[in-house]
């Protein structure tokens, strides 16, 4: 097992904690690099997708699983991310300054939602987002001299600056590197003051607001990132199906965005990716599985819901910390063998005093 002896700050303050960090992230870098190469067109466009989710899932996971904050409607910043690109490209925008028009009006959608945030928590923040989504479905379907209505809107090729990427191939390099970019924004927000003040808020609020932080502020903010991020994924989502319509942005959407950070591991960067190939995947695992279950069961209407459900009460009642807390367990377990012990990994039931007062 690696122990890490650190003696300067410097060394808490890498990305890359020692040289397995930045072999095994370089390698990983050369795969997804050689992927289009590597991958039939149906695989590489899956794997677009992964990318796609992941972006959006980034925002997710900063607002629910290091700021606390649960939000039952984020397809809606989805959906104002993919029309506000939509509608930008189709008038001539280039795809950069589109991308950040995006990213700008979703943030500012954000800030309206996370304003229920200052005064409620829990169930009733989710049921705000709820009906936040519910509202915004409604006016896509309605503003159809914008959206199209429930007719659709088709969406241009991106155009970045009078390159048209019109290939697969191409588009997925694009992805690949606002993924990047974003993950690193991340990455170094959570080890800034404002990342250190959102985890405050999520371990308590009393401590948190004894300590100076402002929550107002803050929540405020972690929703304006979160749907920033959301409507850039939006944009992208926007582009890779070429075409939109309401339903697209529903309740099943926002739903299935909360269980890819669930079921990837709630509190972690890590999380994200697993959760986003968990998304993408098990319909195709679901597909591939009809063939050998008996006819009524692979002909239900609700087959996919009911695995998905399935999936997600064994999640929470034996892995609480996701796919990622599973493969943490893995690797420690061959680390540490044969002295790893059992409970290593149980949550602890102590808690401090001011999370009783909450």
């Amino acid at each position: 097992m690696r122990f890490i002896f650190k003696t300067d700050y410097v060394q808490d303050l890498r990305l890359a904690k020692h040289t397995g960090h930045v072999f095994w992230y370089s390698a990983l870098m050369v795969a997804l690099a050689a992927a289009p190469v590597l991958m039939e067109e149906y695989w590489l466009a899956q794997l677009t997708y992964v990318l796609i989710y992941s972006v959006v899932g980034l925002g997710l996971m900063l607002l629910a699983g290091f700021t606390g904050l649960f939000s039952l409607g984020h397809a809606a910043f989805l959906g104002v991310g993919a029309y506000t690109q939509a509608v930008l490209t189709n008038h001539g925008v280039p795809f950069p300054l589109a991308l950040a028009m995006s990213a700008g009006l979703s943030a500012l959608a954000g800030v309206v939602v996370g304003l229920p945030a200052l005064r409620v928590k829990g169930i009733y923040l989710g049921m705000a987002t709820l009906a936040f989504g519910f509202i915004l479905e409604e006016v896509f379907a309605r503003w159809e001299s914008v959206t199209g209505g429930n007719s659709g809107l088709n969406v241009k090729l991106p155009d970045v600056f009078g390159w048209v990427v019109g290939s697969g191939s191409e588009f997925y390099y694009l992805c690949l590197v606002i993924t990047v970019v974003a993950t690193l924004g991340v990455l170094n927000l959570l080890r800034s003051p404002t990342g250190r003040a959102f985890v405050a808020i999520r371990d308590s609020e009393i401590s948190a607001q004894s300590m100076g932080i402002h929550l107002a502020y803050y929540k405020t903010l972690s929703f304006a990132i979160s749907a920033a991020l959301a409507g850039i994924g939006g944009a992208l989502y926007a582009h890779n199906l070429r075409f939109l319509s309401p339903d697209q942005f529903n309740i099943i959407q926002s739903i299935d965005l909360l269980l890819m950070v669930v079921i990837g591991g709630l509190g972690s960067i890590h999380g994200v990716f697993f959760g986003a190939l968990f998304l993408i995947t098990m319909p195709q695992l679901i597909s591939a599985s009809k063939g050998i279950l008996p006819t009524i069961v692979a002909e239900a209407p609700g087959l996919k819901s009911a695995v998905y459900g399935a999936v997600l009460v064994l999640f929470v009642l034996f892995e609480p910390m996701g796919m990622y807390g599973r493969w943490l367990k893995i690797r420690t377990y061959f680390s540490l063998f044969p002295f790893y012990r059992k409970g290593m990994f149980k949550r602890q039931k102590s808690f401090q005093k001011s999370d009783r007062l909450k």
